[in-house]
């Protein structure tokens, strides 16, 4: 017995120790596996929510400028010209004067004041900013966030897509901002609003981008990113920015009623612009010679179409490129220059930023069959309307219109079952302006016809003699409003 106890506790021993190496490696890999970061088991890196946006606006806030222009509006001198016994603004007679020939009473010259948001994008001086922050500004003020002021040069404006480049000059440093690249930013990524509105202190808001291919009505080169970081008042012309600083768009709207949705101007797009309206003043854009529209269901049936891609050529410029190179009413553009076209919208902004004179391919589907053309694109003048949004039917009629998208008609509030034709210009003096038709308006009718597509309002224009009337019915907020036109 002693023999055996002897030899069997070496035995015991070396279990237990094997046991205890067993157990100990056993706790380790469990432990292992618990305290690995769950990014470490993924090649994707999870971006976090970041602590603080301070660093993003320390080093940016200093280029981004505050911009006060003054314009100077002429009085209006009516046929009747009143001078009461003291000639002054207490004439016991000029409340009679007013109330009866307010219109025609002569009006002294004033100024009107306005504030926007700007930034430094270079060592020169050049700013950025909208369009509609300087437009018939007689006076630009630039003040910068350490309160330095300079009178800025307006070098060139863009009315299109609602840019603008100002100039200043310093003996000192300024500092400035760099562009980045709009189209690296994904649906979902974190962006900053900065604005100086008042030129005492900015404003910063962040978000994320919501949406990029934003139409809001604003233009035929609509292309807007849509962010829920805040737009302030007064921010217009401001950066939007990622987390490195860079800009990656300007700042342009915010959806009335406080929603919280701003949009902005993707950067990629400013660059080509800013860089014409530095070396010329202006921009030059490429022409094709049609109008488009949108292909609905409806229409898509009716033409026999596979699905909804591409542009409807609703009608084409009489002597213009897509005449010259065969392009006919009814063609659906599906590529233009390589690039497969399937918003309709894309079609304006591709054929804009095309090279004037170069010669591109077309293809077209006519007859449920692709069909290759070419064009050589020609330079749009200040006459010729953009594609699908001032046919050329009202151009006589002094009416700019366009098809009325889901996205606008939310913006304006008119409901998702909203139809007709939206104005967006009329020209002053023409026989729009005198019957009393605004920009915002929206056609609903023609000499009783219903009007509910770009095409339909065509075709109604075209069966007005020049010479002639046409009695129009026009929704205008939650009014329903008759108008006459009479082309004299």
């Amino acid at each position: 017995m002693s023999e055996l106890s002897m030899t069997g506790k070496p035995k015991r021993r070396r279990l237990a120790a094997v046991l205890c190496l067993t157990m100990t490696f056993c706790l380790a890999v469990t432990l292992v596996y618990w305290l690995t970061p769950p990014q470490a088991a993924s090649q994707t890196p999870v971006q976090m929510i970041p602590a603080s946006f301070a660093d993003v606006a320390a080093k940016t806030s200093p280029a981004v400028v505050n911009i006060s222009t003054v314009k100077v509006v002429k009085g209006r001198q009516g046929p009747f010209t009143y001078r009461g016994p003291s000639g002054g603004p207490n004439d016991p007679f000029n409340d009679f004067f007013e109330r009866f020939f307010g219109g025609q009473m002569p009006k002294k010259d004033r100024k009107e004041r306005s504030l926007g948001s700007g930034f430094i994008i270079d060592a020169e001086g050049h700013i950025i900013t909208n369009n509609h922050v300087v437009e018939g500004a007689d006076e630009v003020i630039v003040r910068l966030s350490d309160e330095r002021e300079f009178q800025a040069e307006v070098l060139g404006r863009d009315p299109k897509t609602d840019l603008a480049l100002v100039k200043i000059k310093s003996s000192e440093n300024l500092p400035y901002l760099e562009l980045g690249d709009s189209a690296d930013l994904r649906i979902g990524d974190w962006v900053v609003a900065i604005g100086n509105p008042f030129g005492l202190e900015h404003t910063v808001t962040a978000g994320i981008l919501s949406a990029r291919g934003r139409s809001i009505g604003a233009g035929p080169y609509d292309d807007f990113l849509q962010t829920d970081a805040s737009i302030n008042p007064g921010n217009s012309g401001g950066p939007l920015l990622n987390l490195n600083g860079d800009v990656v768009g300007i700042n342009t709207a915010i959806v009335a009623g406080g929603q919280g949705i701003g949009f902005a101007i993707p950067v990629n797009m400013a660059k080509g612009i800013v860089n014409q309206l530095k070396d010329k003043g202006k921009v030059v854009r490429g022409w094709l010679g049609v109008m488009i529209q949108k292909i609905t269901p409806e229409l898509a049936k009716s033409f026999d179409l596979k699905d909804e891609k591409g542009a409807l050529v609703a009608d084409v410029t009489a002597g213009g490129p897509a005449e010259k190179a065969g392009i006919k009413r009814g063609d659906v553009i599906v590529r233009f220059d390589g690039r497969d076209i399937k918003e309709w919208s894309e079609l304006p902004l591709t054929v804009a930023d095309t090279p004037v004179g170069k010669k591109v391919d077309v293809t077209v589907v006519r007859d449920g069959k692709e069909k290759i053309l070419k064009a050589e694109i020609e330079e749009m003048t200040e006459e010729q309307a953009a594609a699908g949004t001032a046919p050329e039917a009202g151009a006589d009629w002094g009416l700019s219109v366009q098809e009325l998208t889901p996205e606008l008609a939310n913006r304006l509030g008119l409901g998702q079952d909203a139809s007709g034709v939206l104005v967006t210009g009329v020209a002053d003096g023409s026989p729009a302006a005198e019957a009393g038709l605004n920009p915002g308006d929206l056609i609903l009718e023609i000499n009783r016809q219903e009007i509910t597509s770009l095409s339909e309002y065509q075709a109604a224009m075209t069966k007005i003699s020049k010479d002639g009337s046409a009695l129009f019915l026009v929704r205008r907020g939650s009014n329903t409003l008759f108008f006459t036109l009479k082309n004299e």
